[in-house]
């Protein structure tokens, strides 16, 4: 990415590293959902990634004997995002549901989070049918169908404070 007078050098900074940020945005939630369980006194829980990105998560959390598949999604407080990709296939997972992670750009500190899920035992809410496209388009400039993708709008979820509320609404 060019840094020019529209696209400042924070911002190619920024890209540069979003698949590190990323890590590091996952790295923190599992340890900040562990240490929340931790301290109810849930010590029976597991966390296990997914390998590969066909599924349509990125976590499996069990706890309480409730079994959560989760695809996080990220972006800073201040962002204009007003919607998220998500791929079908988490539709048919149990308990599969997103949490989007709102964070704090500079001191990286997470919350407050967007839930989008079905309570613990509840049947999976729909992802909707509008189909994503994706971002670049070929060279016509046409943006072509991702047919696994759905879009999600922000006010498709519910707005979570503290991560006690995350695990309020994943496990009860």
């Amino acid at each position: 990415m060019e840094i020019t007078p529209e696209i400042p050098l924070a911002v190619t900074v920024e890209a540069a590293h979003s698949s590190a940020r990323e890590k590091v945005l996952e790295h923190l939630f599992v340890g900040e959902l562990l240490r929340c369980l931790w301290r109810r006194g849930i010590r029976n829980m597991e966390v296990l990634r997914a390998e590969v990105d066909m599924g349509g998560y990125d976590l499996v959390v069990e706890a309480n004997r409730v079994l959560r598949y989760i695809q996080l999604k990220s972006s800073h407080r201040t962002a204009a995002t007003a919607q998220v990709p998500v791929n079908i296939n988490l539709e048919s997972k149990p308990g599969g549901c997103v949490i989007w992670m709102r964070f704090d750009p500079e001191t990286v500190e997470l919350g407050p989070y967007l839930w989008f899920g079905a309570r613990p035992g509840e049947p999976a809410l729909s992802l909707g049918s509008k189909i994503g496209r994706h971002s670049k388009g070929d060279k016509n400039g046409v943006k072509a169908f991702r047919p696994n993708i759905r879009v999600l709008p922000i006010g498709r979820f519910e707005k979570l404070n503290t991560m006690d509320n995350v695990v309020d609404a994943l496990f009860g």
